[in-house]
């Protein structure tokens, strides 16, 4: 499915219909939504402190503090419909107020719209950031830790278990929750990219 939004604007068109739907503090959607993303929460935490532990050093060394990072370009980075909503249900309105102000604007540098003087913007990094590793970072850590490849090849295993919809995950589950509720976004790929329409398909054929 092509879209004829640009970017930015694919970005905050799903921030502000997570926004919207999602409600106060109190609502049922929001506990609902909280209760089906515990899982995950708990993979990413995992998922962060792995690489706060083993590569955050060198990362900031060879990439964010020389700008010579091409993870973190302009419109470059993928962003699921869940990212979205994972990361608003656990940010404060200061945080969602930053993250629309920056879309609201336009990017005239050539890093990702949500890179910051401090970081990444977002309180909980999309699943694609979170989980990339260069292979010059992989390569210089696991040739002084080699036992650390089993840990993240475990780590990537998990990762799979919520976004590959070779079975029923919780990225899908998130985007159809939204679709019942009468919601349609271009960054919901699990109903709109090809690619993983296809897994979809030929898991019920092999279910069936």
């Amino acid at each position: 499915m092509i879209s004829n939004q640009s970017y930015q604007e694919e970005q905050l068109e799903a921030l502000l219909m997570v926004v919207g739907h999602i409600g106060t503090p109190e609502s049922r959607i929001r506990r609902e939504l909280q209760d089906m993303i515990a899982g995950y929460l708990s993979f990413h935490s995992e998922a962060d402190d792995f690489l706060s532990e083993n590569f955050s050093d060198i990362c900031n060394e060879k990439c964010y503090r020389s700008n010579l990072s091409a993870c973190c370009s302009r419109e470059g980075i993928i962003t699921f419909f869940a990212d979205v909503v994972v990361n608003l249900l656990v940010s404060d309105p200061e945080e969602i107020s930053a993250l629309r102000a920056v879309l609201e604007k336009e990017n005239r540098g050539f890093k990702c719209v949500y890179l910051g003087n401090n970081g990444c913007l977002w309180r909980l990094k999309p699943v694609v950031c979170e989980m990339f590793l260069c292979d010059t970072a992989k390569n210089k850590v696991y040739s002084r830790k080699p036992g650390l490849i089993q840990e993240w090849t475990a780590l990537k295993k998990k990762e799979k278990s919520f976004t590959w919809p070779d079975r029923p995950v919780l990225f899908d589950k998130i985007e159809s929750y939204f679709k019942a509720a009468g919601y349609s976004s271009s960054l919901m790929y699990m109903h709109n990219s090809p690619g993983l329409l296809r897994v979809k398909k030929l898991a019920k054929m092999r279910d069936a």
